[in-house]
């Protein structure tokens, strides 16, 4: 068995590779890259990334977003957000946006991977899943992206924290929120606790 045939057992259909994952079992990977990518056994995701295509009834599947970002990262502390889940918090938001956004210790920027967009944020502190309070802090956080009227958007989100579980959304502000986000959340309260002492 050739080295070549030797490295093509080990792709699995589906995986992200990083080149220097494939070095390990190749003697001369950049010659061999090549060629699996010259006869559709990889496909060049983007410098140093690739994929194994896994094939369906429908064609080849793409990559899925997690593997993309591990394998981009080299790390599986992040996590996957889109603005496009605040439509979900009924505040108002409507607008759909074409971008996955990225939290991370490690890179910041827009990067494109397998024909995607991800804005890669580094961020101190972000949920392993993301949750009803993160997404309204994020929501918060990124007021000023958003296409949608902003004053009414806070509204809004002031009227959900005030049904909800006011405590736990400060609490979320506090970890995962920026200046406007606490200030919003802890006055919130403290009007709440105000209101229910009168």
């Amino acid at each position: 068995m050739t080295k070549l045939q030797e490295l093509k057992q080990r792709l699995r259909p589906g995986k992200v590779y990083r080149r220097e994952d494939l070095a390990q079992w190749s003697n001369a990977v950049d010659r061999h890259l090549k060629q699996l990518v010259a006869e559709g056994t990889l496909t060049k995701l983007r410098n140093g990334l690739y994929l194994r295509p896994k094939k369906t009834a429908f064609g080849e599947a793409p990559a899925g977003d997690y593997e993309l970002v591990q394998s981009f990262l080299k790390d599986d502390r992040f996590l996957l957000a889109s603005p496009n889940a605040y439509n979900a918090l009924g505040v108002g938001t409507t607008q759909l946006y074409n971008e996955t956004v990225v939290y991370n210790h490690k890179r910041h920027g827009r990067f494109n991977l397998g024909g995607r967009s991800f804005d890669f944020r580094m961020k101190a502190s972000f949920p392993k899943k993301v949750t009803k309070e993160f997404l309204l802090v994020d929501l918060l956080n990124n007021l000023d992206r958003l296409a949608e009227n902003q004053d009414e958007i806070l509204e809004r989100v002031r009227a959900k924290a005030v049904a909800g579980n006011p405590r736990r959304l400060e609490r979320a502000a506090h970890e995962y929120g920026k200046v406007r986000a606490k200030k919003f959340f802890s006055e919130l309260v403290a009007s709440e606790v105000k209101a229910h002492a009168a």
